[in-house]
């Protein structure tokens, strides 16, 4: 009488039935959740992965574009210049919370930039490029996904662009 793997009873989150699907690999982990501590940094911890390769999903709003995704590390800080120019807008300011769920379908703490309920434009920090793989959230908090960048990105038809403030790469 084995006991049973842990990962065997997880149920598959949305994200992870739309990536096997479309046949794209991914890893899948699970870490316990803290109310009091949902960022990404304490997510990275607890997974035992570099902070730099754990990417935060922000949800934005364009002036003129409407609504935009932005993945960056979690340590670091999304700069609204270099996103509204990334997105050749204006202007764009952060999605209030309480519209993240309608927009998105997606809860604080939970949201992917795979399987939103509508495909917004999406951006990646460009220095995603030197990371073998990065840890997205799976659709679910305490879940996240293992990716390879060089399968997600073309899936997500996410564009590489600069988005970090430059005061937070200096801390």
């Amino acid at each position: 009488m084995g006991k049973k793997k842990k990962e065997e009873k997880w149920e598959k989150t949305n994200v992870m039935r739309i990536l096997d699907a479309a046949k794209l690999s991914y890893e899948a982990r699970e870490y316990p959740v803290d109310e009091n501590d949902l960022s990404g940094s304490h997510a990275a911890d607890l997974l035992g992965v570099p902070h730099e390769s754990v990417y935060k999903t922000l949800v934005l709003k364009g002036e003129k574009t409407g609504y935009l995704v932005c993945c960056i590390p979690v340590d670091e800080e999304l700069d609204l210049k270099k996103a509204a120019k990334a997105a050749g807008d204006k202007k764009v300011e952060m999605l209030a919370m309480k519209d993240l769920l309608a927009v998105t379908g997606y809860i604080r703490g939970g949201c992917s930039p795979v399987g939103m309920k509508k495909k917004f434009p999406t951006y990646i920090e460009e220095r995603v490029s030197g990371q073998e793989k990065i840890a997205l959230s799976a659709g679910q908090r305490g879940r996240q996904i293992l990716v390879e960048p060089k399968e997600i990105l073309p899936f997500l038809g996410a564009k590489r662009a600069d988005l970090c403030s430059d005061f937070a790469e200096k801390k």
